[in-house]
């Protein structure tokens, strides 16, 4: 029996990628051939090829929101970047290309709809990336992790599903994190996550605010490559890391409270594991505003506090946490209340039935 072929594509940023994975990890690898569409020097590139799954590089641009004379040179590189995905997607005859968003993804699209084949999109966001704004008109299907998001598509092509939650997180086991963590105390685990890349804030605030913390609290703090602050490393309840991979699920089934960014698939990661959570979004000053819309629906819905990038001091830092701490018990019954929080299930069937 002849397999499908699936071609997934999304890039740019690692919330662009691990959903894909996630959904590629749930196929039948009897049923589907899955193949990857990326950048050439992206970290899709490096994500997917650690996996064993087949990676084409196409050229793309950056798709800008400001003036720039790079955005005509960029104009080049997208067509360019089409003709190079046509070429992949007439080699590999696929039934269906699968796009998590991010500026690669638009020469893809555009070539699988000129090819007439099927496209299906995944917003994460409160509201469309520009990727996906191009890209709306020549998918297929759409599907969003908010209901808000559901309003700047197209009503036939959309269907609100949730984020693709990663299987492996809810096998975590909290007695393993803890001995990996070497943390034996009784107190609560706080989860510090800035990002792949860390968040100098953050971390400053959080290094500040560690005599009050660690009466509290013992601490993991996620503080990004390169951020591990060697005169702290010996303190008996605060972990630094520059990030965790295999470990993650058994850190996060010990955690008590989390402190994120505001990404879509970190928090609702969060939101299906049930983890009372801060979110300190990007400002607007480092983004498009989309971690500040996801973390005010976020707080609407009761799943988190929200403290801006911009207010954070000790003082304001340490006021929010204990209002987490106030508020977690709620947090959780809302929760565990939510819907929509198994989307791998229903895009796997959406899949299926190409």
């Amino acid at each position: 029996m002849s397999k499908n072929v699936i071609v997934f594509t999304g890039g740019g940023t690692a919330g662009h990628v691990t959903p894909n994975i996630a959904i590629m990890k749930e196929l039948d690898q009897e049923k589907w051939d899955i193949h990857y569409v990326g950048s050439h020097n992206g970290i899709e590139k490096e994500l997917i090829t650690n996996l064993d799954i087949p990676y084409y590089a196409i050229s793309s641009g950056k798709l800008r929101r400001y003036v720039d004379m790079e955005n005509v040179k960029d104009v080049f590189r997208v067509v360019k970047g089409v003709g190079d995905a046509r070429r992949v997607l007439k080699k590999l005859k696929p039934s269906l290309v699968f796009s998590k968003g991010g500026f690669v993804t638009v020469p893809v699209i555009m070539a699988a709809k000129s090819l007439n084949i099927p496209v299906f999109i995944h917003e994460s966001d409160l509201t469309p990336g520009l990727a996906n704004k191009i890209a709306q008109r020549f998918a297929t299907k759409i599907f969003t992790s908010f209901d808000e998001a559901a309003a700047y598509f197209p009503k036939e092509k959309v269907q609100v599903v949730g984020s693709p939650i990663r299987r492996e997180l809810f096998h975590g086991k909290a007695n393993n994190g803890q001995s990996w963590l070497r943390f034996y105390d009784k107190k609560p685990i706080l989860t510090i996550m800035g990002g792949s890349l860390g968040a100098r804030k953050i971390n400053e605030v959080v290094r500040e605010s560690l005599p009050e913390l660690q009466r509290k609290f013992q601490i993991v703090h996620l503080c990004g490559k390169g951020n591990v602050d060697e005169s702290l490393v010996n303190l008996p309840s605060y972990r630094q890391l520059e990030y965790v991979n295999e470990e993650l699920p058994d850190v996060l089934a010990a955690t008590d409270y989390v402190i994120t960014r505001g990404g879509s698939n970190a928090i609702f990661e969060f939101l299906a594991l049930h983890k009372p959570m801060m979110i300190i979004p990007l400002s607007k000053a480092q983004s498009r505003g989309d971690q500040i819309l996801n973390a005010k629906a976020f707080q609407k819905k009761g799943y988190c506090t929200v403290l801006e990038e911009e207010q954070i001091t000790k003082e304001t830092f340490l006021q929010e946490l204990e209002l987490l701490q106030k508020q977690a018990s709620e947090m959780k019954r809302t929760m565990r209340e939510a819907t929509k929080t198994d989307a791998i299930s229903v895009l796997v069937k959406e899949i299926n039935q190409i």
